[in-house]
């Protein structure tokens, strides 16, 4: 996935590609995940971040992994701080 995407992916990477792949409009996901068009929108290109909290939401609503959902809201978090880490979440 990284050669095609040409790096890591990032979480709104992700929902940008499963909102695609459904053939859903960004106002339908939006409503979906319970947040506005714009700032879908503004994850989706990588402006905004998300909490784990919010990612776990987003993984059930979507009805996805919620262990990659996190994995990579926390990975897009390391990143954005300067560190130098590869984030990796476990089921307790």
């Amino acid at each position: 996935m990284e050669e095609l995407n040409g790096g890591r992916l990032t979480f709104g990477q992700l929902l940008a590609s499963i909102r695609e792949s459904e053939e859903e409009s960004l106002a339908k996901s939006s409503q979906r995940l319970g947040v506005t068009r714009q700032h879908l929108h503004q994850i989706e290109k990588g402006e905004k971040r998300v909490s784990p909290e919010r990612a776990l939401r987003s993984a059930n609503q979507l009805g996805h992994s919620d262990v990659y959902f996190v994995q990579l809201a926390l990975q897009d978090l390391v990143n954005d701080s300067g560190l130098s880490a590869t984030v990796e979440v476990n089921v307790a």
